[in-house]
Parts: structure tokens; C-alpha cells; sequence
């Protein structure tokens, strides 16, 4: 009965650090009342994740979307879109300069989807950085992946494609 009493005791523990974690990880807040707005720098350069897991599946050679995860490493190593290549947050000076270093050899025509998902997007610091870094290097398709929620809600938990 003890352990029992212990385990319920350490559960709440646990869930209270994992939150603090993850909104750590999330950083400060992005303002916008409505993610898909025109307000995002990245305006209509953005796909569904329906639409990104229907393009993925049927996608080949050239135009092969490039993946790139731009969340928290953690959340990678939880779980991925299969694929993606992690340069780390955005939101700080190192994920940005990985991001940098990665890119400068791809064409500038390369299709390029970047995603998060480490919390909702309305307050997500990684993604706007990512997709200015981008821009600013000249690259001509760059896309957001709008995860709402976060990964798990809206990626894993619908069935598309992950690996851990």
C-alpha cells in the first residue's frame, strides 16, 4: 500500500517537471491571434500537416521535401518526422547558426518544410527565426509545417509517419 501511495505521490511530480520542461522549451511567446494569419513572416508559405503526410507519402527525387526540425533536441529524440535533419531551437544563437551552416550548400531552389512543435503555435519561438534564416539565405521554397497544438496532437496522434 505504500508504494502505491509513493508511486500516485511521484506521478504528479514527474508531470509538473515534464510541463515546466516542455514550456521551457517553448521560450517566450509569439503574438498572434490566429496562427495561419498573415501576420506569421512566413505569410502562405505553409502546409497542413494532412497535406505534408499526403506529399511525403507520394514524394520522390529532386522534389523531395527537406525536413527540418527546428525543435528542442528531447522532442527529436522522442519522436521525428522520418527523415528530418535537427539543427536545434531557432529561438537560440547555436540552432540558428547550425541552421546557417547546414543550408549554405543547398541549392536555392530546394524544397524546404521546417517544423517544431515542442507547443502551440501561436507561442512557438523557433519557427519564425527558422523561416527568416532561410529567407534571408536566399532560398526560394521554404514552408512551415502549422502544427497547432504540438508534435504529438497533431502529428503522431493522427497516424502520419514518426520515428523515434
Amino acid at each position: 500500500m505504500i508504494r502505491s501511495m509513493k508511486a500516485l505521490s511521484v506521478t504528479p511530480l514527474l508531470a509538473a517537471v515534464l510541463l515546466v520542461a516542455l514550456f521551457g522549451a517553448c521560450g517566450g511567446a509569439v503574438d498572434s491571434s490566429n496562427a495561419a494569419s498573415s501576420g506569421w513572416p512566413w505569410g502562405t508559405d505553409s502546409v497542413t500537416p494532412a497535406e505534408f503526410a499526403k506529399e511525403l507519402a507520394g514524394a520522390s527525387g529532386a522534389d523531395k521535401p527537406v525536413v527540418v526540425c527546428t525543435a528542442p533536441p528531447f522532442l527529436y529524440r522522442i519522436a521525428h518526422i522520418p527523415g528530418a535533419v535537427l539543427h536545434g531551437p531557432a529561438s537560440s544563437p547555436a540552432g540558428i547558426a547550425s541552421l546557417k551552416t547546414w543550408a549554405e550548400p543547398l541549392a536555392r531552389s530546394t524544397n524546404i518544410v521546417i517544423y517544431c512543435g515542442c507547443c502551440p503555435l501561436a507561442h512557438c519561438p523557433n519557427l519564425a527565426p527558422a523561416y527568416g534564416a532561410l529567407k534571408g539565405l536566399g532560398f526560394t521554397r521554404v514552408r512551415v509545417l502549422l502544427i497547432q497544438d504540438n508534435f504529438k496532437t497533431d502529428w503522431v496522434d493522427r497516424g502520419y509517419p514518426y520515428v523515434r
